[in-house]
């Protein structure tokens, strides 16, 4: 568990990083198998003009990228929001083995609520899936975020 948390706080690091970027604070940190952090990232939306640039999507592209290699069978996805469709379907299709996630996503989630990307028999890949590490630190840049801007 004290793993667990450290990636996680390494997340929330990347999410307040975009925050003081003015993007949506969400940040995302790629294990290895063996526990080596590979690569980290946060949302680059406004950033990039790129609507696709979202954390998860970030470090898994660059990571396939070093690899020269679409998959990352035994890899972990530390993220601190539940990943969108979007981005829960780049993760089946890259094989991701686990993703942890902190807040989950009531609106716009991809794995508890709207489409549920891993439940579908379509899906190729379901990783393990443990959600609410840190919960209410995630939420709370959230929702303060979109209180400032409302």
């Amino acid at each position: 568990m004290k793993k667990i948390n450290h990636y996680m706080h390494l997340a929330i690091e990347q999410a307040r990083i975009a925050e003081s970027c003015n993007e949506v604070p969400i940040g995302a940190v790629l294990i290895d198998p063996e526990g080596n952090i590979k690569q980290s990232s946060h949302n680059l939306v406004i950033g990039n003009s790129d609507p696709t640039a979202h954390a998860e999507l970030n470090v898994i592209r660059r990571e396939c990228r070093s690899l020269k290699n679409e998959r990352l069978n035994g890899y972990s996805l530390f993220v601190t929001l539940e990943p969108c469709p979007m981005c829960a379907t780049a993760i089946s299709f890259a094989r991701i083995s686990k993703i942890v996630y902190g807040a989950s996503d009531r609106k716009s989630g991809g794995i508890e609520v709207g489409p549920k990307i891993f439940t579908h028999s379509q899906n190729h890949h379901k990783p393990e899936i443990v959600k609410g590490i840190n919960q209410d630190i995630c939420s709370h840049l959230l929702k303060n975020f979109f209180k400032l801007r409302r």
